[in-house]
């Protein structure tokens, strides 16, 4: 039996399909490189925006075009969320729903044997310490908890996530432990809200930060998206715990609009002043931590004066990392009851936008050059030499460099998204 593994999306949804790779392998499944090489074909889906729907639609409809006499397993978000539509685009596929992956194995040997298999539905499993193949060998992705308690107008992904779970951070940190000892130099704690970590266990993300941080060994550890309102409990703790060196200091913290009046309708349960504060707090006693944040543009709400104050809001703020998305109505979200605004309006807003955020982030990389810094190399670049992450996560491309290694930089040149260094 021979698999082939396409992912769509999210840091979380790549660990879901390591993992799946992991239990596959372990029962001696043959995972290919190709999908005409494959017996099976496993698509897992990401939902979370339209484009992105788009082209997993596109994606699946292909397979069936050019590769009909194979099997084919859908798994991810679209499974939970859009079932109805995904009957209709492949009647004779099969699904692995977001909390079924521990059966990947099971499910692929029915689907094998020529049975349709659904399995769907939450689970309380945690999806930790369970068999996982890296798609980079130094980087180990460790899902810390699933869902949300948020209920964000216009999100789908907590109908397939469901609401919040921690996993035991005992747990988590053996996991951790083995990806160093196996010689992992980068760690990623991730979740839908990496800041609720806890809140329904008793448990709390600067506790398990610092557990994490005491492993032995050389390595960093990256903190996933969180929520402003998830840290405001614990904001204290999770900067003292970022203080660590050997976390990244990179703070991702989605605010999504600059206007109070369209947070609230977005029901983020969080206003710009209080986002402020916590980028404000951690500037104060983390100098340089580079802060990543997130705009929705176009939400069905926002005007031309609600659109401006989030461009003065990025403008004041000056985050280093800014991901822009145009606002789609989602299946089953509150939000889509409501009028979608011009496609061009929105199109012009997010054309500002884009260029406001490229503007600051070669300004922002422009004041690191002539500086030294400390990088790991993870990756070979994607034009050559070999890509690497200073201590607050700017990419650095080097000529020269070897995989896995910590090495002293001068910063010679910079682009928006990224800068070039020599060794020293």
């Amino acid at each position: 039996m021979k698999v082939y593994i396409e992912t769509f999306g999210c840091t979380f949804n790549q660990a879901d399909s390591q993992i799946m790779t992991g239990i596959l392998k372990e029962n001696e499944v043959e995972i290919v490189d190709s999908h005409d090489q494959a017996d099976i074909i496993i698509i897992n889906t990401c939902y979370v925006k339209h484009p992105t729907e788009q082209k997993v639609l596109t994606k699946i409809k292909r397979m069936k075009s050019q590769f009909p006499d194979k099997k084919l397993v859908i798994s991810g978000c679209m499974v939970e969320i859009d079932p109805e539509k995904l009957s209709k685009v492949a009647p004779e596929a099969s699904w692995i729903g977001p909390h079924k992956i521990q059966s990947t194995y099971d499910i692929v040997e029915s689907v094998c044997n020529g049975e349709i298999v659904r399995s769907t539905g939450f689970s309380t499993e945690p999806k930790v310490c369970l068999p996982k193949t890296r798609s980079n060998p130094l980087i180990h992705i460790i899902q810390i908890c699933e869902g949300c308690d948020g209920k964000c107008s216009y999100c789908c992904t907590r109908f397939a996530r469901g609401p919040l779970q921690s996993y035991p951070s005992e747990m988590i940190r053996k996991e951790a432990e083995k990806a160093v000892e196996e010689g992992c130099v980068e760690i990623q704690l991730t979740a839908q809200d990496s800041a609720a970590y806890g809140k329904d266990t008793g448990e709390s993300l600067s506790k398990l930060m610092k557990s994490i941080s005491s492993i032995e060994g050389d390595f960093r550890i990256r903190v996933g998206m969180m929520h402003p309102k998830s840290m405001m409990d614990d904001c204290e703790g999770i900067i003292e715990a970022f203080k660590n060196d050997k976390f990244y200091k990179f703070l991702h913290i989605p605010i999504q609009s600059g206007n109070n009046e369209v947070l609230k309708d977005m029901n983020r349960c969080h206003n710009v002043d209080e986002f402020k504060a916590i980028i404000s707090r951690f500037r104060h006693e983390i100098p340089d931590i580079s802060i990543s944040t997130d705009i929705i543009v176009g939400y069905p709400t926002e005007d031309d004066e609600s659109f401006n104050d989030t461009l003065k809001l990025i403008e004041e703020i000056q985050p280093d990392f800014l991901h822009i998305s145009k606002y789609m109505h989602r299946p089953g979200t509150l939000s889509s009851s409501l009028k979608e605004i011009e496609y061009e309006t929105m199109k012009a807003r997010s054309r500002a936008l884009n260029d406001l955020k490229m503007e600051i982030a070669l300004r922002n990389n422009i004041k690191m050059i002539g500086s030294n810094q400390q990088v790991i190399v993870t990756n070979k670049g994607k034009k050559g030499g070999y890509a690497s992450r200073t201590n607050n996560y700017k990419t650095v491309i080097l000529e020269d460099a070897k995989l896995g290694e910590f090495a002293d930089v001068v910063i010679n040149d910079a682009r928006p998204t990224y800068l070039f260094g020599e060794k020293r």
